[in-house]
């Protein structure tokens, strides 16, 4: 069994990485199962059982079994994200380089979905900085924006573009993640029929995906910011070929990111201009396949202009005086509507979120808080889980976990309604969404699309 149905040549090819070796590599695909992590949400405490932790991710932790996160309330309230550990490096190269950065700092996820990197890169962030996350793929982007809207930070703004499109934003970001499209060789232990797909062929045509997207978004990385690469692949043209490419073409700086030994991770150097890379092998870490580099930029690609949007809507005092009363520390955001929703974004990224607005197709800003009628607001499923809404303008209803599920299904609620109107449907203290409460029943108004459609659940 020594090729586990690996494609042909792949394991030789692979002895000539960095690290690599064979029998352990085999042996932790034919014998141990892909391990299960999470990272917890540090802006929702909660009472998330974990067991061991992931060594370069404070809020990652091991399990040492799968539950049903589906039935898991705390889940959908966006306590934790269910991640692959490896990837969870990401958060340690940002938490790195950050403390060179004086004051707030803007930070774009250009291949976004489904948002696990997103919102690893939101939990090392403060307010006052910014984090677009881009998608490429328009059908992917409601799950990364199902993720954030979780994670329940109002800093974010998602967008729906080509690379190319960020060719226009000069110097606007000071950091960049590229995770990039690639052959997917690091996913063979969790997704077996990926092997399938894997080809010599597709490789190449990766590889120049890849410096296809690097060579647009360049521009938009400011002088003195950095760019984080990454891959789920093992090979060498995706990784250590597209940093010398990188450091080549546009003469990139390697930054060397400190790690310890009985991490595993094993550091590489690529072979023309020496950048540090880092690999991940299955049997040398508790986690999947993952590459991973820094790189600072050192030249200016020019200046981006101011742009003042003049054709904002003029905002009824009135009806703001009766959103704002939904926002705890209202002062601190910058309201605005589109349609008939209004929105609030952090008072400090109103110029950023225009500069965007006029370059690229923007899919969510900051949090959506709802819609008026008349003197009422008809609240969003965003303010539900925004750790921005102020709690004490709302009703709100603690559930048991058997009613959670009922709730999250979209089912009837088996409750005793003790209120009326309007009200946040609580689990463990955290919102999963809202109700309206009637004298004689209640009108469940959780998203239908993503309502739990599994019959299976843990209680039964």
């Amino acid at each position: 069994m020594d090729n586990y149905n690996f494609p042909p040549h792949f394991l030789d090819d692979l002895c000539n990485e960095p690290g690599f070796d064979r029998q352990t590599f085999i042996d932790a695909h034919q014998s141990e199962p892909a391990p299960t992590a999470i990272r917890i949400n540090p802006f929702k405490p909660s009472a998330v059982k974990t067991d061991s932790q992931v060594p370069w991710c404070a809020e990652g932790f091991y399990l040492n079994e799968r539950p049903s996160f589906t039935f898991d309330p705390l889940f959908h309230a966006g306590a934790y994200y269910v991640q692959e550990a490896s990837s969870m490096f990401i958060g340690h190269i940002l938490n790195t380089i950050r403390p060179n950065k004086d004051g707030a700092i803007k930070v774009l996820d250009l291949c976004a979905a489904p948002g696990g990197k997103t919102t690893l890169l939101n939990s090392a962030l403060q307010s006052t900085d910014l984090l677009v996350a881009n998608e490429i793929i328009k059908t992917r982007v409601p799950i990364l924006t199902d993720n954030l809207n979780r994670w329940g930070t109002s800093n974010t703004i998602v967008t729906n573009n080509d690379p190319r499109d960020f060719n226009a934003i000069h110097s606007f970001f000071d950091v960049v993640l590229v995770d990039a499209p690639c052959s997917g060789s690091g996913m063979f232990r969790k997704d077996p029929a990926a092997m399938n797909e894997w080809s010599e062929g597709n490789v190449n045509l990766c590889h120049q995906r890849q410096e296809r997207i690097l060579a647009d978004i360049y521009p938009a990385i400011k002088e003195d910011g950095y760019l984080i690469y990454s891959t789920c692949s093992y090979s060498h043209q995706e990784n250590e070929e597209i940093l010398d490419w990188l450091c080549t073409e546009f003469g990139l700086e390697s930054i060397r990111i400190p790690i310890y030994k009985e991490w595993g991770i094993v550091e590489t150097e690529s072979p023309l201009k020496k950048a540090w890379g880092y690999r991940f092998y299955p049997g040398k870490v508790k986690g999947e396949g993952l590459f991973a580099a820094c790189l600072r930029k050192k030249e200016s690609s020019g200046g981006l202009s101011n742009y003042k949007n003049s054709g904002q809507q003029k905002l009824p005092a009135k009806e703001m005086d009766i959103v704002k009363g939904y926002m705890k520390n209202a002062d601190d955001f910058y309201f605005f509507k589109v349609n008939e929703d209004w929105l609030a974004i952090n008072r400090e990224h109103k110029e950023s979120l225009n500069i965007l607005h006029r370059h690229l197709y923007i899919k969510k800003s900051g949090v959506r808080i709802g819609k008026l009628a008349g003197n009422d607001l008809i609240p969003d499923h965003e303010l539900a889980l925004s750790l921005a809404i102020n709690k004490d303008a709302v009703l709100s209803t603690e559930l048991t976990k058997e009613q959670a599920i009922q709730y999250l299904r979209r089912d009837n609620i088996d409750l005793e309604i003790t209120g009326k109107g309007w009200s946040l449907m609580t689990y463990e203290g955290l919102a999963l969404g809202w109700a309206k409460l009637l004298p004689n029943r209640i009108n469940n108004y959780y998203p239908k699309e993503i309502r739990i459609m599994s019959q299976f659940s843990s209680l039964q």
